[in-house]
């Protein structure tokens, strides 16, 4: 998962030109057999969250109660439909992110923000531990307004106990969801397929203070 290091976000000019269709993948999740891209059933809502190597992202928000299905993909950038290798080369603009649907009845989105937040270091920039490259870039790409608003108190929130605990600015991006890409096949669930896989995610250590509660 090691890509090459991109620091710098391409241009419209300058990005891949992609494709007009989408790459194949898989069609269910792995481990609980619910489809990737839908229909959802009723009253569920979907986000979008970045925090580096998608492959250890997508198995701390699978985990998670209420949470009815995962896929990793690509968004936040220029090239439609992109390949793994194009985001990895740094000229798509992409980073790589994790889809989540999940029932607001079981769990809220301030919980799915707590996980976000304690689950990697929002305040590395291009990169995630080991992992250096604009498609390592933290970000949360929220699809409602609502949405948006929490993410950005909880931005501030967690700014806070970072600063206590000694530790720089928050990087993280806060951006509309706009279009997400999904992976490839082998890369969705990739974790439950291959235990010992890499995963090159931590978190600081720094609780947040928010989404503490998850009705049950």
């Amino acid at each position: 998962m090691f890509g090459r290091k991109a620091l710098e976000q391409p241009t419209r000019e300058t990005a891949l030109p992609g494709r007009a269709q989408s790459i194949p993948t898989a069609q269910a999740h792995v481990i609980n057999g619910h489809a990737l891209k839908g229909p959802y059933p009723e009253g569920m809502e979907t986000t979008i969250f970045a925090m580096g190597c998608f492959w250890g992202e997508e198995k701390k928000f699978w985990a998670v109660p209420g949470v009815w299905v995962t896929a990793v993909g690509y968004v936040a950038g220029l090239t439609p439909n992109p390949t793994y290798e194009e985001v990895c080369s740094g000229r798509t603009g992409h980073t790589e992110a994790v889809l989540v649907v999940f029932d607001p009845k079981v769990v809220s989105y301030a919980a799915l923000l707590k996980v976000f937040w304690e689950g990697h270091d929002p305040t590395q920039g291009m990169r995630q531990g080991n992992d250096v490259g604009t498609q390592y870039r933290s970000g949360v790409y929220p699809v409602t307004a609502a949405q948006a608003a929490a993410a950005e108190a909880s931005r501030v929130a967690y700014q806070q106990a970072l600063s206590t605990r000694g530790f720089g600015q928050i990087t993280t991006e806060i951006a509309p969801a706009g279009e997400f890409y999904f992976a490839e096949d082998y890369h969705q669930q990739y974790l439950a397929r291959n235990p010992a896989g890499y995963c090159g995610i931590g978190g600081t250590g720094v609780t947040c203070p928010i989404g503490v509660s998850v009705e049950a």
